[in-house]
């Protein structure tokens, strides 16, 4: 029997919902402003995992023009009933400050790969939305319900209410079924039904290095529900020598062979900085149920473990994926994310010159609009990614190259640019919390060079750029950077016990183009190369 080899789902992919149907295992992730809206990755084995669709593909079902940064697609909940595919998000709108605006939808499939329908609005009472249902042929949704209220507690309990496949709304009465226990922040509801009890598996103590996984159960849906007396069955917290820290927001999956195991997600801090610049993880921990009917770790305790036992289950690996992407293919890598829109013809594109990515110059990284950007998520801490471009800017408004990316505050940014004195220019600017650095003294001039090959090299915490004019011959350019920054550690912001600022994502490498004159101005990516240089 092998081990399974945390996490499962490397990089940012948090708030795992994994179900089982058939001999199939689907795990759905959160995506925040990442376009398209949530990641469905794949296995028969557990072990082997493979990134299958996005779906919220459209802009009918998804739009995030606007959204804050780490807005968007919080928390899916994907579940099977019926020989059809639910899928239940938030989509954040807001969610700084006293008040939350978490709209939360409904879209469909009779298969995984699609088509999705248009969404269906269910409410907007709190966010991380679940559906369950019920052996007589009911459904529930569940979400946590936000007060926004001075002294009362904000994570106010776990609501319930029936969904109406008919009417294709909500009916009846709202139930606020748990309101948590002493950890707080009570969200990420699950109900399963097992032996005669309903367990309610929720997340807690925040999505920090306090969190945890809490399971209460009643013989009725609607409760009152008695906790687990053992406590949180999943934490890290207190432990800071585990690997596998900030474990939390949990769902539950049965094998065709009777074993047990939660999904849940994880982060793996940098040290001694302690910031997880990979962003939430997804991992796999075997469980079982105890005589008198509760769930636990297989080993005992309540620690997250890299290497968990397998199932019973014949191994089914996948072809691995390639490391460059050569834009000679129908369509881009599913990899590749877009912020807050889809991809569109009119700022991307690779027909109007095959064999290259054309990106037309739009807003600037500070936008929360129109970005013309796409990128992935680095997966590894020791990784390279290369390109080379093909660019004519006429003005310092005119920018294109390789980003290391958080977010519209937080970035590292090597650019190729004009300069009235130097002409065609190569050079970096940072973004730190929203404080704007160019950490050169004067840019580098590459004027006359018609393609420009651009690399960075991650090596944990530290960042180094990289440019070639025939890609053999590589030259350092700028300081080693610190990759920690690039996380949620880092851009969370508590000013006066007052939150100005919070991440939810990870660190993302790809390539931009800026045209600050609105003049739609180009640029030719060659190639885009990801290479891991371990599998941490």
């Amino acid at each position: 029997m092998s081990k399974i080899v945390n996490p499962i789902l490397r990089g940012f992919n948090p708030d795992p919902s994994i179900i089982r149907v058939g001999d199939d295992y689907y795990i759905a992730t959160s995506t925040f402003e990442w376009f398209p809206g949530v990641q469905i990755h794949h296995s028969k084995d557990l072990k082997n995992w493979r990134l299958l669709t996005h779906p919220l593909a459209r802009k009918s079902q998804l739009d995030m023009i606007g959204n804050p940064d780490s807005g968007g697609v919080w928390a899916p909940c994907l579940s099977y009933s019926d020989g059809t595919f639910y899928l239940v998000f938030t989509d954040v709108k807001s969610h700084l400050g006293p008040f939350k605006d978490t709209h939360n939808y409904l879209v469909t499939a009779k298969d995984i790969k699609g088509p999705w329908s248009d969404p269906i609005y269910l409410n907007s009472s709190g966010f991380d939305p679940s559906l369950f249902h019920d052996e007589d042929g009911k459904k529930w949704l569940l979400n946590m319900v936000w007060d926004h209220r001075k002294g009362k507690n904000s994570f106010g309990g776990i609501l319930l209410q029936e969904y109406s496949v008919e009417e294709q709304r909500l009916v009846g009465p709202i139930y606020n079924i748990f309101r948590g226990t002493e950890l707080g922040l009570t969200e990420g509801p699950h109900i399963y039904k097992h032996n005669r009890y309903y367990y309610l598996m929720t997340a807690e103590g925040g999505t920090r290095f306090g969190h945890a996984v809490t399971v209460a159960r009643s013989k009725s849906l609607f409760g009152p529900y008695q906790v687990d007396p053992f406590g949180p069955i999943l934490t890290s917290s207190g432990k800071p020598e585990l690997e596998l820290q900030r474990a939390g927001h949990a769902s539950l999956v049965e094998t065709q062979n009777n074993e047990w195991y939660i999904a849940h997600l994880c982060g793996r801090p940098l040290r001694p900085s302690m910031n997880c610049n990979l962003g939430r993880e997804t991992a796999l921990q075997r469980v079982e149920w105890t005589g008198d009917g509760w769930l636990r770790l297989v080993g005992g305790g309540n620690s997250p473990h890299v290497e968990v036992q397998g199932p019973v289950l014949p191994e089914h690996p996948f072809a691995p994926e390639p490391q460059t992407e050569h834009f000679d293919g129908k369509h881009i890598s599913i990899h590749l994310q877009s912020l807050r829109e889809p991809l569109s013809e009119e700022w991307v594109s690779i027909k109007k010159r095959p064999g290259f990515l054309r990106l037309t110059g739009r807003e600037s990284l500070s936008s929360t609009h129109r970005q013309s950007m796409i990128a992935r998520r680095q997966q590894s801490f020791t990784v390279e990614a290369e390109t080379v471009v093909q660019f004519s800017p006429e003005t310092y408004q005119h920018l294109a190259g390789l980003i290391y990316y958080y977010n519209t505050k937080n970035y590292y940014y090597l650019w190729i640019s004009h300069d009235e004195q130097l002409g065609k220019c190569l050079g970096i600017m940072t973004s730190d919390r929203g404080m704007y650095d160019e950490p050169l003294e004067t840019p580098v001039s590459i004027e006359g060079w018609e393609r420009v090959y651009l690399k960075v090299k991650i090596h944990f915490e530290q960042l180094q750029f990289y440019y070639s004019q025939d890609g053999v011959n590589w030259i350092a350019i700028g300081p080693v950077l610190d990759a920690s920054k690039i996380s949620d550690e880092n851009v969370e912001l508590v000013t006066g016990g007052y939150r100005i600022d919070q991440g939810f994502t990870g660190a993302f490498i790809g390539l931009c183009v800026q045209d600050l004159s609105g003049q739609k101005k180009y640029a030719d990516f060659d190639y885009f190369t990801y290479r891991e240089l371990d599998r941490q």
